[in-house]
């Protein structure tokens, strides 16, 4: 966890969004990568903190993790909820964690004019985005993440000392535990939209 989803997740919101208190942030895809997202954005008391999803058991994880308003995007016109939110300003951070080129193009539409788009998931090889790039002239943001931008050397043992005093929540995040061998099982589930984060136990 600490190799990829909390680093990519905590150096998303330090380094990338450079999130500030009482600025809005909404999360589209809330498995291990987006709700350590939406942690850290509790963790700097962003507001609202929108989590998107089309799965209800990620929207309920990510409301225990601190969004302050959770979508369904497969049941409600994801866009009109977001604007009911925060109104046509739209929201300071959208963080995309799918790699669905059309829910790409939805985030940076609802991205304030001064905000930032943060991809985190990659579109397939063979698929573009189609955008409006006025915007990016005056400030607006579209970037790609990275891991973070994490220096693993100095922010993993930070993020190990705010989970050892309880400041950082990770044992709920972990919702199946599998052996090696039956990794196959482990990634249907993933597959299956099941997980917020998987672990597999190495050896005996």
């Amino acid at each position: 966890m600490m190799g990829c989803a909390v680093t990519t997740a905590l150096g998303l919101i330090n380094n990338l969004a450079q999130l500030k208190i009482g600025q809005s942030i909404a999360i589209l895809g809330c498995g291990g990568v987006g709700l350590n997202v939406v942690q850290g954005a509790a963790m700097v008391s962003a507001d609202p903190i929108i989590a998107l999803d089309i799965y209800d058991h990620k929207l309920r994880m990510a409301a225990e993790f601190g969004a302050t308003y959770t979508i369904n995007s497969s049941k409600c016109d994801a866009r009109e909820e977001v604007r009911k939110i925060v109104g046509d300003q739209g929201v300071d951070v959208f963080v995309e964690n799918t790699g669905n080129v059309q829910l790409i193009e939805t985030a940076y539409e609802l991205t304030g004019p001064k905000g930032r788009t943060i991809c985190v998931g990659v579109p397939r090889h063979d698929q573009n985005i189609n955008i409006h790039s006025m915007p990016l002239h005056h400030g607006k943001v579209l970037t790609g993440c990275e891991g973070g931008d994490t220096d693993p050397t100095t922010d993993i043992p930070r993020y190990l000392r705010l989970y050892r005093h309880g400041k950082l929540r990770l044992d709920k995040i972990i919702t199946h535990r599998f052996p090696l061998t039956a990794i196959n099982d482990a990634l249907d589930l993933i597959r299956a939209g099941e997980v917020g984060r998987c672990m597999l136990t190495m050896g005996t």
